[in-house]
């Protein structure tokens, strides 16, 4: 995630590679970004402190606190946004100390081709310049939006998540193609171009995918046939089971433990 954002945001022009500084416990992963992206690679994180004003934690939920805890001192006055799954803002700013001010995103992975859905809350002591900070960096890739943090957990379970619902999606109709008769790559390019162009005209005509699929849907055709296999083998209950059970655990990882 950490790369799409420094990628998605260098290419999209909202930040220059050398206004951009980095750490990462494994040296090869940053320099390999480094590589792509032009920002400077830096030998830990208390010179990453040093360097920026505004920092972006994108770690593992399992190590955050522990990162944080371990930068505090140099953070007083500074802002960091935290991509982090779960863990909400309270924790958070126990982490880093009153003077330090937060803002919690959660973002996704199609940030990296400007296409990502992005949502946002404040710490207490985060300002509406701050909030225009995370608008310009994370609208940069993509949509953003700003809701309560309670509703973060749910973004992550939908949307933070749902790429990889999507690309099981179309990996399964690619598959249903080549089951068919079709080539592979010819299969997985029109799975690929039907999802996005479908979900595309959610996003133009503003129109509820349920009127969308009816203009789809002849009497007697083969859409019906289709969509009347896919409710008899529970693809609307299973979809709605992963955003339940990825929301549960973005949660469950926020829980002190």
């Amino acid at each position: 995630m950490a790369s799409a954002l420094v990628k998605g945001a260098v290419q999209s022009g909202v930040l220059l590679p050398q206004d951009i500084v980095a750490s990462d416990p494994v040296r090869a992963a940053a320099e390999h970004l480094a590589a792509e992206s032009g920002l400077r690679v830096l030998d830990g994180n208390w010179e990453v402190c040093q360097a920026a004003d505004v920092l972006v934690l994108c770690v593992k939920p399992g190590d955050a606190l522990a990162a944080l805890r371990d930068m505090s001192s140099e953070l007083a006055g500074k802002l960091v946004i935290s991509i982090v799954a779960g863990i909400p803002l309270a924790r958070l700013q126990e982490a880093v100390g009153l003077g330090t001010r937060l803002i919690r995103v959660m973002p996704n992975t199609p940030a990296l081709v400007h296409r990502g859905a992005s949502a946002f809350s404040l710490g207490a002591g985060a300002t509406e310049a701050d909030a225009a900070t995370a608008q310009k960096l994370f609208g940069a890739v993509g949509t953003v939006c700003r809701v309560k943090e309670e509703l973060l957990d749910v973004v992550t379970g939908l949307s933070g998540s749902g790429p990889a619902y999507i690309y099981l999606v179309i990996e399964a109709l690619a598959d249903g193609g080549v089951l068919m008769g079709l080539p592979r790559d010819l299969a997985l390019q029109l799975a690929a171009q039907t999802v996005s162009g479908s979900a595309e005209m959610v996003l133009q005509t503003g129109q509820h995918p349920a009127v969308l699929r009816d203009m789809v849907t002849s009497p007697g055709g083969t859409t019906i046939a289709g969509l009347e296999a896919l409710e008899a083998k529970g693809l609307r209950s299973a979809l709605l089971s992963a955003v339940r059970a990825a929301t549960e655990k973005a949660r469950e990882l926020g829980r002190p433990r």
